[in-house]
C-alpha cells in the first residue's frame, strides 16, 4: 500500500492545481461575455502561468533524480565509508583493467580484419560484427551489469525495425551485446565520434546531425534502403530523439513508423537501487558518465522484446507511434508525456509563440460566440 501511495504522489506532481493560479471567487464567477481584446490583454499572464506549468512538467523528464542517502546515522555511516573505499579503491581499478584489456584485444583484432581483408570478403563483415558484440560485452562487464532479457531474441530479416525508449547511450551497448544492431544515432565529437566513424559504422549504422535540415531526407532514404537488405543487421531506432530520465517517455518521432514494415518495440527499465543510468548530456560528458557507472556497485536493468506491430488500416504514422509508445511505457512502468524531446535543444521563437497565442485566442472567442 505504501508503494501505491508513493506512485500516486508522484503522478500528482504533474497535475497543476488551478487554485494556485486563480482565486476561489474568480473560479466561481464566469464572465457573461468575453471579447477578443480581453483575451489578448490577459495573454501575457496566461503565457507566464502556462509556461511555468509546462516548463516544470517538461524539465522533469530530463532531470536526474538523486537517490536518497542511507548513511544518516552513526551505525550506517562507517558501512557507507567502507563501501565507498571498496568501490573506488578495488572495484574501479579492477574494472578499468578489464576495459583496457578488452580494448587492446579488440583493436588488435579489428585492425587486422578491417585493413587486411578486402571489402568484398564475405568473412570481414561477420568477424567485425562479432568483435563489436564482444567489446560491448566488455563494457557491460566493466559495470558489473545485471541484465535480464525477456522475450525472443531479435532475428536478422528484412522489413523490420526495432524501436526503444532512450535513457543513455549505454542503451545501445546493452542491446548490442545481445544482437548486432545497426543504429541511427546523433553524431558525437571526441573519442565517441571516432568509434562511430571507424568501428560502429561497420554495422551499417546511420548518423545524423540535428542542426542540418538536409540530414532528414538523407536519413529517410537510407532507412528505406537498409530495411530492404536481406543481409542487413537489424535496425534499431530511439524515436524519442534524446535521453529521458527513465521515469517518462516523451513523444515518439514518426520516421520509424512511416517505413511500411514491422515495428518491434523494445522496453528498457533501469533499477536505480545501485546507480541512476540516465545520461544528462548537457551537464555531463559521456566519459564522466562511464566513470559514474564504473564506480557504482552495478547497473541493473530489464529489457523486454515485445510483439511486432503493424500499422492498422486507417491509422496514421503519428497514431501508430503513439500506440507503440503506450506499449513501451506500460511494459517498462514509465509515464507517457506529450512533449517533443527536441525542445530540450531548441525553443520556438517569440514571434511564433505570439502568433500561436493570437490564433488560440481567436478560436476560443469563436467557440464562445457559437455557444
Amino acid at each position: 500500500m505504501a508503494g501505491l501511495a508513493t506512485s500516486s504522489a508522484e503522478m500528482d506532481l504533474d497535475r497543476p492545481n488551478i487554485e494556485e493560479y486563480l482565486t476561489g471567487e474568480s473560479i466561481r464567477e464566469a464572465p457573461k461575455k468575453l471579447h477578443l481584446r480581453d483575451l489578448l490583454d490577459i495573454s501575457p499572464m496566461l503565457e507566464e502561468a502556462a509556461g511555468a506549468i509546462v516548463d516544470d512538467s517538461f524539465t522533469r523528464c530530463f532531470k536526474s533524480n538523486p537517490s536518497e542517502p542511507w548513511n544518516w546515522n552513526i551505525y550506517l555511516f562507517p558501512l557507507w565509508c567502507l563501501g565507498v573505499g571498496f568501490r573506488y579503491g578495488i572495484l574501479f581499478p579492477f574494472r578499468v583493467i578489464i576495459l583496457v584489456a578488452g580494448w587492446i584485444v579488440f583493436f588488435a583484432a579489428f585492425s587486422l580484419v578491417h585493413f587486411l581483408l578486402g571489402e568484398l570478403n564475405k568473412w570481414k563483415r561477420e568477424i567485425e560484427r562479432k568483435l563489436v558484440v564482444m567489446i560491448c560485452s566488455v563494457f557491460v562487464a566493466s559495470w558489473t551489469a545485471v541484465i535480464k532479457y525477456h522475450g525472443p531474441r531479435p532475428s536478422m530479416r528484412p522489413q523490420q525495425v526495432f524501436v526503444a525508449n532512450h535513457t543513455s547511450m549505454i542503451d545501445f551497448i546493452i542491446l548490442e551485446q545481445m544482437t548486432a544492431f545497426a543504429v541511427i544515432m546523433q553524431k558525437h565529437p571526441g573519442w565517441v565520434g571516432f568509434i562511430q566513424k571507424i568501428i560502429v559504422a561497420s554495422l551499417g549504422c546511420i548518423w545524423f546531425n540535428r542542426t542540418e535540415a538536409e540530414d532528414r531526407e538523407i536519413v529517410a532514404r537510407k532507412l528505406r534502403e537498409h530495411i530492404q537488405g536481406v543481409d542487413s543487421n537489424p535496425l534499431l531506432i530511439f524515436p524519442e530523439g534524446t535521453c529521458v530520465n527513465n521515469h517518462y517517455t516523451v513523444m515518439f518521432k514518426k520516421g520509424a513508423f512511416e517505413l511500411d514494415c514491422a515495428v518491434c518495440p523494445v522496453a528498457i527499465k533501469y533499477n536505480k537501487i545501485f546507480v541512476d543510468a540516465f545520461w544528462n548530456s548537457k551537464k555531463q560528458s559521456f566519459t564522466m558518465h562511464l566513470v559514474q557507472l564504473m564506480t557504482s556497485w552495478a547497473v541493473v536493468c530489464d529489457v523486454w522484446y515485445l510483439e511486432p506491430q503493424y500499422i492498422r488500416p486507417g491509422e496514421t504514422p503519428i497514431e501508430f507511434a503513439e500506440r507503440v509508445q503506450d506499449m513501451i511505457s506500460v511494459r517498462a512502468g514509465l509515464k507517457k508525456v506529450p512533449w517533443d524531446g527536441y525542445l530540450k535543444y531548441f525553443r520556438p521563437s517569440p514571434k511564433l509563440i505570439e502568433r500561436k497565442q493570437q490564433i488560440f485566442a481567436e478560436s476560443v472567442l469563436q467557440r464562445l460566440e457559437e455557444k
